[in-house]
């Protein structure tokens, strides 16, 4: 009980410090705790993915709202992206739910080693993309595809919608209170999904409904909603250059344990 307590201090504080769900912080965490529960090294990935959507729910919520306050939310942005968002993670929990739990980890691990590269790469080396957020196919595409991946990586799409807004030239503070309210576009439907698909699923741990573990989420989410807001105060006073970088270290470990253990 006290490793998710801890996993969800952790999250709270990484979903108001980088605008990410936490998803990162609460998915190896689960992928410890959760066979101590019950759950069948068959169906714990996604047992971990699942209930780390449904912890992202609150995580978000909090989060955004804090941003709000210090005026740091674009809502037209998070209005006009919404359709596609759940689109592609109603499309995301659906393939999830067609894939083993070690393709799903090794999934997982790729995807933590491409987003710390994001964060390691120096921030002068970033280059604008568009000259505005794109609209159209572009935006369709790439919101699309950030609810697809958010959904088979149990993440809050903020590191994506992160950098998306940058590289559109918007300023990071305002990008990081943007993105922070993706997660719970995603996380509604993905933690629906993730039930669905996991309804009379055998090898799912004690108080499991579907793909998602109540009493992990409960726990997680107790002590993220208390950090969240300190995460947020952190965002808007730490350097920015060095929070990319510890954040990118981190990623990197959990990306290689996650491929070399699955």
């Amino acid at each position: 009980m006290l490793a998710l307590l801890a996993a969800g201090a952790g999250a709270g504080f990484a979903g108001g410090l980088f605008g990410i769900g936490g998803g990162f912080v609460v998915v190896p965490a689960l992928m410890l705790i959760l066979p101590l529960l019950g759950a069948s090294p068959g169906e714990v990935t996604h047992v971990a993915i699942g209930t780390s959507l449904a912890t992202i729910i609150f995580t978000s919520l909090r989060s955004v709202s804090a941003h709000a306050r210090r005026d740091a939310v674009d809502v037209s942005v998070l209005r006009s992206w919404a359709p596609w968002v759940v689109l592609g993670t109603v499309l995301g929990s659906f393939v999830a739910g067609r894939v083993s739990s070690v393709t799903l980890a090794m999934i997982f691990g790729v995807g933590v080693l491409l987003f710390a590269a994001y964060f390691l790469i120096p921030a002068k080396a970033e280059r604008r993309a568009f000259a505005a957020m794109p609209d159209g196919a572009v935006r369709m595409s790439l919101a699309g595809g950030l609810g697809m991946l958010s959904a088979l990586l149990g993440i809050g799409g903020g590191t994506i919608a992160t950098l998306v807004m940058t590289s559109c030239g918007t300023p990071i503070h305002r990008a990081i209170g943007t993105a922070s309210g993706m997660g719970a576009i995603i996380a509604i439907p993905g933690t629906i999904g993730f039930i669905a698909i996991g309804l009379a699923q055998p090898g799912t741990p004690w108080g499991s409904f579907g793909y998602v573990n109540i009493p992990a989420a409960l726990a997680i989410i107790a002590t993220s909603m208390l950090t969240a807001p300190l995460g947020v105060a952190a965002a808007h006073k730490l350097s920015p250059a060095l929070l990319r970088k510890v954040f990118g270290v981190y990623l990197v470990v959990v990306g290689v344990t996650m491929m070399t253990n699955s």
